[in-house]
């Protein structure tokens, strides 16, 4: 019998499949592929970041039907397609024993070295896909930076929130996130301005 880690599986083959893995594995094109971890030297900060975005979103949203949900909860992308949003907020009734968002609102990307490039491409044109997202976080760990993706009548239009006083409102979720509580307990070094440099140098 073929090894089922090695053909094309649909969803729920792949979440019967999961249930006897010890990592976490995401299903791009049929095939199950170990969702990767920070690089050494980025996982403290990518961690903080997650968990104050969690936590200031459990608050907010707390008796409003919408709810935020960790990576441990995948959302569908395609036919053979499964993804686990670094956080994720749906607003629909809660169905037990499920391993999927069934009504995401909002997706959250915290950017480490080893996936920024995917987040910033082919995830993020998977997640545009669905049709109950609304808006899509890619939030910076070296800087204090987020670009929101939010949908409206035309498609997609891109916002960028930058530095520790910057407020993203979402509406969508009745909820707003600052820059100051998802960066809470993490420090930025000196940012390099060009207008610093010595003429000449």
């Amino acid at each position: 019998m073929a090894d089922p880690a090695r053909r094309l599986m649909t969803p729920e083959e792949f979440f019967a499949w999961q249930l006897h893995q010890e990592e976490r594995y995401e299903l791009v094109d049929g095939l199950p592929i170990r969702r990767h971890r920070m690089m050494t030297g980025s996982s403290t900060q990518h961690d903080r970041v997650s968990v104050n975005i969690i936590a200031s979103l459990h608050t907010q949203l707390r008796g409003s039907g919408c709810r935020p949900m960790t990576a441990d909860i995948a959302i569908r992308t395609g036919i053979h397609g499964l993804r686990r949003p670094d956080v994720m907020v749906e607003c629909a009734e809660l169905v037990r024993d499920t391993y999927e968002a069934r009504e995401p609102r909002l997706v959250v990307e915290v950017a480490s070295p080893s996936t920024s490039a995917v987040d910033r491409t082919r995830k993020l044109e998977e997640y545009k896909r669905h049709p109950t997202l609304r808006c899509i976080l890619l939030v910076e760990t070296v800087l204090p930076q987020v670009l929101l993706y939010r949908r409206n009548d035309e498609g997609w239009a891109i916002e960028a929130f930058d530095g520790l006083d910057a407020i993203i409102d979402l509406p969508e979720i009745a909820a707003q996130l600052t820059l100051a509580d998802i960066y809470d307990g993490l420090t930025f070094g000196p940012r390099w301005d060009p207008a610093d440099t010595p003429p000449g140098d």
